[in-house]
């Protein structure tokens, strides 16, 4: 179970992010995002060594709000082989130095998130301590994926992150996903699966999108 401190972060996620974002092939803002954090939720680590967040943020530089998901990994220490998606590091006011990466590339993150869309892991609250996320929805209709860590070999371009599964899938990860006003949506198409959410909008109404999906490659 992953414990939310309230305690501060220096830099912030949203610090760490303005530098990193504008270097990605998906990134559509100018050259200095505003950020502003809008949602998301965690996944839970079952060794209880790595934080798990899947962050909705939306930068309001340009023209029209552009919403942007990005999975994080927070460790304690660097991660071998991983400094090229290491996004930052933040001193945390509880934990210590933290090693913040893009999620993408993260062993753990992608087991648990394909553990969460086979139905095996709980979307958890973003902000609070052992509490579900009940509006993330999830389905899947393929055979079970082995057990164990993979090695991520994700792809960026500038439709988002594209991510290499067992049984021949490949994991869409919708960096700017496209939301519609109320409840998550049903992704289009049929694809074998996917992930959903919402977040809060600029104007109070309440977003949903298709996060992430899953197909044949």
């Amino acid at each position: 179970m992953a414990v939310i401190h309230r305690t501060t972060l220096t830099p912030t996620k949203l610090e760490l992010l303005a530098e990193w974002l504008p270097t990605r092939p998906w990134y559509r803002g100018g050259p200095a995002p505003e950020l502003e954090k809008s949602g998301g939720f965690r996944l839970d680590d079952p060794a209880g060594e790595v934080g798990i967040e899947f962050m909705v943020t939306t930068d309001t530089s340009g023209p029209e709000p552009v919403a942007y998901l990005v999975p994080l990994t927070y460790r304690g220490a660097p991660r071998a082989g991983g400094e090229h998606a290491l996004i930052g590091t933040s001193e945390h006011g509880v934990l210590g130095r933290r090693w913040v990466y893009d999620g993408c590339h993260d062993p753990v993150l992608v087991t648990e998130l394909l553990s969460l869309i086979e139905g095996r892991a709980r979307a958890m609250a973003q902000s609070i301590t052992d509490a579900p996320d009940r509006e993330v929805t999830r389905a899947y209709t393929g055979v079970p994926f082995p057990r164990g860590e993979l090695t991520p070999r994700p792809a960026d371009d500038e439709h988002g992150t594209h991510l290499p599964v067992p049984h021949g899938t490949t994991l869409h990860v919708h960096r700017v996903p496209v939301s519609v006003a109320g409840n998550p949506p049903r992704p289009d198409g049929d694809p074998l699966g996917h992930v959903a959410g919402g977040w809060p909008g600029p104007d109070g109404t309440r977003l949903g999108a298709v996060l992430m999906t899953l197909g044949t490659r």
